[in-house]
């Protein structure tokens, strides 16, 4: 009996361990991966008087913790936006933090969502959140994704409903030098 006891320990021991990781943690760790890298990208997706369109977009995988990933968003010399995602109880949380040159925030920010389930390795969605809603009504119908594999990361924005439709794609493949802090931030 204490063998089969002590066999059905051991099993379930080498059974759990080699569970694989859930589509959040995987992405999670593959993203920490890029931490302290910076890349260039180019919007794919957007109408044809975006503001992005034609500048220089840069982002830099920046800081990264046990639970929040930050990656600072430049276009051209604006150095005003950071994505911010928090992973907790297996689920990602993508927020926007916008910044004035003083350090300042914008009275438009910490808006996005979070997953509504573990997703998986290369994809994770972002449906609008409460506090997004009564910030930007409009944005209730917004969803975001960001795409993550060996080549490329992309960030992309629908407006469920519109024709609004937003994506930059960033070549992960070629480092570029890294920019000098975000507003808000010290080096």
């Amino acid at each position: 009996m204490k063998k089969t006891l002590v066999l059905c320990t051991i099993l379930f021991s080498i059974f759990a361990f080699s569970q694989e990781k859930s589509g959040a943690k995987q992405f999670w760790k593959n993203l920490q991966q890029q931490c302290g890298k910076s890349f260039e990208g180019q919007v794919t997706e957007g109408t044809d008087n975006d503001a992005f369109r034609n500048k220089k977009l840069v982002m830099h995988v920046r800081n990264c913790d046990k639970n929040t990933i930050r990656i600072p968003f430049f276009v051209a010399d604006d150095k005003s936006r950071t994505w911010v995602l928090t992973y907790k109880n297996d689920r990602i949380e993508l927020k926007h933090d916008h910044r004035h040159e003083d350090g300042s925030e914008d009275k438009i920010t910490q808006y996005g969502g979070t997953t509504t389930n573990s997703g998986s390795s290369t994809l994770q969605f972002f449906p609008a959140d409460q506090k997004t809603c009564d910030l930007l009504p409009n944005a209730a119908a917004n969803v975001w994704w960001i795409t993550l594999d060996e080549t490329s990361f992309t960030y992309n924005l629908r407006r469920i409903g519109s024709d609004r439709l937003f994506t930059v794609k960033f070549d992960l493949t070629k480092t570029v030098p890294t920019p000098s802090a975000p507003w808000g931030w010290k080096d």
